[in-house]
């Protein structure tokens, strides 16, 4: 993987457990996420005019990725805003990830991708790793914990969360190939932005919008820059690099989010999900230099 790309891709992996912080400390997950969009939309919008790119109407066929991959996101947003109410950010956040258990398998057989050796492993680790994460001791009893946990919804939402990402980020590397990343992304946060708007003209959210807006606006309106920042790096990161690696990578975001649920929300069996967060950035080292 190109140097660029994986700087790229880091820094959009920080940025991406930091909101995820921010959805897990708000109270009515969806209506905050819906708040977040607003907050990254609109700064989005105050930054076209100092874009470095110019404006061109995308083609059918973009328009066509934009909306499977905004449709997507907004699921696996609200998978994820499920899994947080009963779930912990350490615990959830490692398992909204797994989509780099299936991208890798995508992109070979639906953009001809190849991995080398390194990268094949990487990957593999990166998926261990993923799956040390929700172990609470080392023994051969805890290894079928993960397989038990799956009758707990916060879990089952948050493997959803996942799956649905994947298919999401082959339509965005697909989208973002013959057209500009800035653009591909303020379209799909626009149209991600309609969708969750139309979710939350039910009855069962609208009392909620203000409400959510009164006791955590100063972590709305810190969301907009952090999401935005982790949108395009990711997407620039994207152009330059198989997605069949580019989302592993994006998996640092784990050891992050680790880090902040155990150190900053006190949240229990911090080493195991340290040492398997570890594992997932030594995946990530093998995919850089595969």
């Amino acid at each position: 993987m190109p140097l660029p790309a994986f700087i790229l891709i880091i820094i959009s992996a920080i940025m991406h457990a930091i909101w995820n912080m921010l959805v897990k400390k708000s109270r009515h997950k969806t209506v905050f996420i819906w708040w977040m969009f607003i907050a990254s939309g609109g700064l989005f919008t105050a930054a076209l005019p100092f874009s470095p790119e110019s404006f061109s109407v995308p083609e059918r066929h973009t328009l066509l990725m934009i909306t499977i991959g905004a449709a997507c996101f907004v699921l696996y947003h609200l998978f994820n805003g499920r899994a947080y109410r009963g779930g912990d950010l350490s615990i959830v956040y490692p398992l909204s990830q797994t989509s780099m258990v299936y991208v890798p398998i995508w992109g070979i057989l639906l953009l001809g991708e190849r991995l080398s050796l390194p990268g094949v492993l990487g990957i593999m680790l990166v998926i261990f790793g993923t799956f040390t994460v929700q172990l609470q001791r080392i023994t051969l009893n805890e290894l079928a914990r993960p397989f038990r946990d799956l009758r707990n919804p916060s879990v089952r939402a948050a493997l959803a969360a996942g799956f649905i990402y994947s298919i999401g980020s082959i339509a965005e590397k697909t989208g973002v190939k013959n057209y500009s990343p800035w653009y591909f992304t303020f379209l799909l946060v626009l149209m991600m932005l309609m969708m969750m708007s139309a979710n939350l003209l039910r009855p069962k959210y609208r009392r909620y919008i203000m409400e959510e807006w009164r006791e955590h606006w100063r972590l709305i309106l810190c969301s907009g820059p952090i999401m935005m920042a982790s949108f395009l790096t990711f997407r620039y990161g994207l152009n330059m690099a198989q997605v069949s690696y580019a989302v592993p990578v994006r998996q640092v975001s784990i050891l992050v989010g680790v880090l902040i649920g155990t150190m900053l929300l006190n949240e229990s069996y911090g080493r195991i999900r340290l040492i398997a967060s570890l594992i997932i950035l030594a995946g990530a080292a093998l995919i850089r230099f595969g």
